[in-house]
């Protein structure tokens, strides 16, 4: 018994530190004056997301969160992490390397996802339009009510009210959660100002998604268009990451989204890890393409050859021009006398 305590405490500081890193990484994203689209940057929103991906994935395992409970119920320091899906959609929206239809498609499971917990939980009442298969008219009817929700003046200049007072609010209670006295009410009012927050943002980028939408669709008609997206789609496709109770749960892998891929979180980061998406934990992430680590070591050697020889290393092309000349001279089976008179 004593045993499982301390695994469990041992759990929670992991959680905890890893998730502290990764909003650090996340608020230097976020208020930096760098382009997104810059190597530096992208590096870093990959490696955020790979954090963030781990800390859902402990949550899960932890069995943290129940649609049974009320938001009262749930310990203080567990209501950050009801922040991850808005934190992961937020930031998969700024990947430059992947096909964007594939990026709006995530990062609209994600704030969904996040929508439907909060509301859940009763920090928000907002209806929150689920993902369906069932035709392009339930389709549109959800599109609908986003755009109704979101776009209608009277809800706009509400929610603009709101975010200002919020963003006030929070302004407030950050610098009282700097103080290393701040008590237990002061810390579960900021995270739940915060998660308001964020249910404000999830709905703005939930309706900049639906207007990229049509955007989109009208580019992949366009020739050019298409014919540059298929060379672009040969990197490994965007998957979201939802928390669910643990790995017996994975055939669900999140409520009300039945069409996504029956595996654990923590069997798809090491997926991605292995297809070189994101580097692994530890990992000083370099310029090149990581190296799938299932890859047979002949092709890796020769991939490996290739890049030296496109990177201009004077020692492997003079290596190569010596073969190319040995070639020319000798031909196949030259040297081979066996059997021969």
């Amino acid at each position: 018994m004593a045993q499982n305590i301390a695994s469990q405490s041992t759990d929670e500081e992991s959680l905890k530190t890893l998730y502290d890193e990764a909003m650090q990484m996340f608020d230097r994203i976020e208020n930096g004056s760098e382009a997104t689209n810059s190597d530096a940057v992208q590096l870093s929103i990959k490696a955020a997301i790979a954090k963030f991906e781990k800390a859902t994935n402990l949550v899960s395992l932890s069995g943290m969160f129940s649609q049974n409970e009320d938001l009262e119920e749930l310990p203080t320091e567990t209501l950050q992490y009801l922040l991850l899906p808005a934190l992961l959609g937020t930031l998969s929206l700024k990947l430059c390397s992947q096909p964007r239809k594939g990026v709006i498609n995530v990062a609209e499971i994600y704030f969904k996802d996040f929508l439907q917990r909060c509301k859940d939980y009763g920090v928000t009442d907002v209806e929150v339009p689920q993902t369906s298969s069932e035709g392009t008219s339930r389709a549109q009817n959800e599109q609908a009510k986003i755009a109704n929700m979101v776009l209608s003046r009277q809800a706009k200049i509400k929610r603009y009210k709101e975010m200002k007072e919020l963003k006030e609010k929070l302004s407030t209670l950050s610098k009282a959660m700097s103080s290393p006295t701040a008590d237990d009410a002061t810390k579960r009012e900021y995270f739940v100002t915060l998660l308001l927050n964020y249910v404000n943002q999830a709905l703005d980028e939930l309706s900049s998604i639906e207007q990229e939408k049509p955007i989109l669709e009208y580019m992949a008609k366009n020739a050019g268009a298409e014919h540059k997206a298929e060379k672009r789609e040969r990197a490994p496709p965007l998957k979201p990451v939802i928390i669910t109770r643990d790995a017996l749960q994975k055939a669900v892998f999140g409520a009300g989204y039945p069409s996504l891929p029956t595996m654990t979180v923590e069997e798809f980061y090491d997926k991605r890890v292995r297809d070189g998406t994101f580097p692994g934990a530890g990992t000083n992430i370099p310029h090149t393409t990581i190296e799938n680590a299932d890859a047979d070591p002949d092709e890796a050697e020769q991939i490996r050859k290739e890049r030296l020889v496109e990177e201009d290393d004077e020692e492997a092309l003079a290596r190569q021009r010596d073969m190319d000349e040995y070639k020319d001279e000798h031909r196949r089976g030259w040297g081979n006398r066996h059997n021969r008179s």
